[in-house]
This record gives structure tokens, C-alpha cells and sequence, in this order.
């Protein structure tokens, strides 16, 4: 069974706007090896738009060089979009549909390396299900004072057990987590 991977970058405050994070070279270069350890990307149709808008070509070809191989990374990668209302997906992408969790319970038990799943309302859901086995908080030295929070809404808490981190340059540190069970 492959693993299904959460990312995210947060504020201190647990904001999870992406206008709030701190793009840097550092960060993106590690999104782009994470990315490309995962058989296909999971998003819901918020995040597709917003990636398929930043990141697929000629958009990307107009963001700084240094993006440019997370930007390659993420044009080349399976997607599967969850969404009642698109009626068609392009850029390298297939419309999960009907029951959410037997949806991704299948895609994990495909052979492969992983998932991952990005954005905020998505992965909510899949925790709520418990289908996420992994998580990873890239923690910005910032404090935004506003915006939509991380797991806003979850219905219990969500106990995790450390297994790793990595500090960057910039004072952010990735951490990750596996559910305690």
C-alpha cells in the first residue's frame, strides 16, 4: 500500500495562506524533491486551479529561475483532482468522483512510492477519515495576524508522533509526523 503524504507550508500563528509563506530557493528546491518522491499529487479543485494557474507552462516560464525545477516537477506529475463541479481536467490530470474516502483508499492501494495531497479543505477531509500517513508542517518565521488556519474545523484532535525535521537557512523548519494510533 502506498502512503499518502501531506505538505504544507503555515505561519507561526497557523495561518496556511500560500500569499503567506516565504518563498525562497531553499524552500521550493525541497517541494520539488518531496514532490518528486510521490507517484501522483492529490488536490481538490481550489488547489488544482490555483497550481494548474502558477505552475504549468507558459505561466511558470515567467516565475524566477529558481523555480523553475519545482515548476517542471509538479507540470510532469500525475494529478487527481477531486471536485463535484469540474466537468473536465487537463495538465496531466484525472477527476476523482463519488465517495471520497473509497476514492483514495483505492489510489493507496496501488503499488507505488505515494501519494501526496496539498491545499487545505482537501486534506481536512482525509484526516478526518483517517487516510493521511504522513504529515509535514514547513513552519514560516512569520506571524500573519489573519487568514484561513490549519485544520480549521476538525471535528477531534489530531495526535501526531514526531519522526524528523529539517532546518532551513531562512529559520523555517519542515516537520514531520505520523498519526499515533
Amino acid at each position: 500500500m502506498r502512503p499518502l503524504r501531506y505538505s504544507i507550508n503555515v505561519t507561526l500563528d497557523g495561518c496556511v495562506d500560500h500569499r503567506e509563506g516565504i518563498a525562497t530557493a531553499e524552500g521550493h528546491r525541497h517541494a520539488a524533491e518531496t514532490l518528486a518522491g510521490a507517484d501522483a499529487l492529490l488536490f481538490g479543485r481550489v488547489t488544482y486551479q490555483m497550481m494548474a494557474d502558477a505552475w504549468r507552462p507558459p505561466a511558470s516560464d515567467a516565475m524566477p529561475e529558481w523555480t523553475r525545477p519545482f515548476a517542471r516537477t509538479i507540470d510532469a506529475a500525475k494529478k487527481y483532482v477531486v471536485s463535484s463541479t469540474l466537468h473536465e481536467v487537463d495538465w496531466n490530470a484525472e477527476l476523482l468522483r463519488g465517495d471520497l474516502g473509497a476514492a483514495v483508499r483505492r489510489l493507496k492501494e496501488q503499488p507505488g512510492a505515494g501519494l501526496y495531497v496539498g491545499g487545505v479543505t482537501l486534506p481536512t477531509a482525509l484526516a478526518e477519515m483517517g487516510l493521511i500517513d504522513e504529515y509535514e508542517f514547513i513552519v514560516q518565521p512569520r506571524v500573519a495576524g489573519h487568514g484561513p488556519r490549519l485544520f480549521d474545523g476538525l471535528s477531534e484532535p489530531l495526535d501526531l508522533t514526531f519522526v524528523g525535521r529539517k532546518d532551513f537557512a531562512t529559520g523555517a523548519v519542515a516537520m514531520r509526523y505520523v498519526p499515533t494510533r
